[in-house]
């Protein structure tokens, strides 16, 4: 978790530009995740627009079921409309062949989808949840954002991450510690194809190990040609401690929902960190 000094008097003069910003957008279509920026964001639009902001959720079948739950009832308690539309970037044979800009044919997708949409129905502007922080990061998705002209009211603001999580503290918003979770298409190492069954095999495995008492961790698909492919599991190394007695159940689970295997990451999961590529 973030723990850099927040500078109180700052984080007040940036909201209030936050606040600004949205007021100046008129209709308002927001890409909602239901991570902590894209929480955030939707919860200030919902403030400051009412019914005039709307977040969207790109439902495929890299977004795992629970998470699509979790986000609809959150957004829910803080009196925001959201709307679930279906992607298709699993049709598209750029993203499923899994190169190091996959996340920009995901978010090409959702943000022409959006604008079909924003035109349709009267929205005048699209964001995003983009936070200062991230300009300082390799990510392909923004550059689907500047063909799409997509605001980032977070980044202009200038609110970090660990601004939005002190934001979101004061809000009450329950994603206000929410680990990372980006799609599940992550899971999958570059080169090897998404497939539809990949991602359900992460997502059963996820959910087990997540059911087993582990909060933060990764399973990672690793494929052989050939063979069924491997487990890779990354915990939190201060969970790891927890994985001994579990790890012959973990193994079964993984094995029964169609892997040939569990491995175990000795280094566990390293919570990126520096200039690193990401959705």
């Amino acid at each position: 978790m973030e723990t850099t000094t927040i500078n109180q008097p700052a984080v007040r003069e940036k909201l209030r530009e936050l606040r600004t910003i949205l007021s100046g957008t008129g209709p308002l279509l927001v890409a909602y995740s239901g991570g902590v920026d894209s929480t955030f964001l939707l919860a200030e639009a919902a403030g400051v627009l009412s019914d005039r902001a709307l977040g969207v959720i790109a439902d495929s079948p890299s977004l795992p079921r629970s998470t699509l739950a979790e986000a609809l009832a959150n957004a829910k308690s803080f009196g925001a409309q959201v709307e679930v539309i279906s992607t298709a970037e699993l049709d598209d044979p750029r993203y499923i062949s899994n190169p190091v800009n996959r996340c920009y044919f995901c978010k090409l997708e959702l943000f022409t989808r959006m604008h079909r949409m924003a035109g349709d129905r009267g929205f005048s502007t699209l964001a995003y949840g983009e936070n200062a922080d991230d300009a300082q990061q390799i990510r392909p998705g923004s550059g689907a954002a500047r063909e799409f002209r997509v605001l980032a009211p977070l980044r202009v603001a200038g609110l970090t991450k660990a601004e939005i999580r002190q934001l979101s503290r004061e809000r009450h918003l329950p994603t206000a510690e929410m680990p990372a979770q980006p799609c599940l298409s992550s899971r999958i190492p570059y080169g090897t194809a998404v497939t539809t069954n990949a991602l359900r095999m992460i997502e059963q495995a996820e959910e087990y190990v997540r059911s087993r008492g582990f909060r933060i961790f990764r399973v990672r698909y690793l494929e052989e040609p050939g063979r069924s492919p491997v487990a890779k599991l990354q915990l939190d190394p201060m969970e790891m401690c927890q994985l001994p007695p579990l790890e012959a159940q973990i193994r079964d689970a993984l094995r029964a929902i169609g892997f040939r295997d569990l491995a175990i990451d000795p280094d566990g999961y390293q919570a990126p960190g520096g200039v690193r590529r990401l959705g």
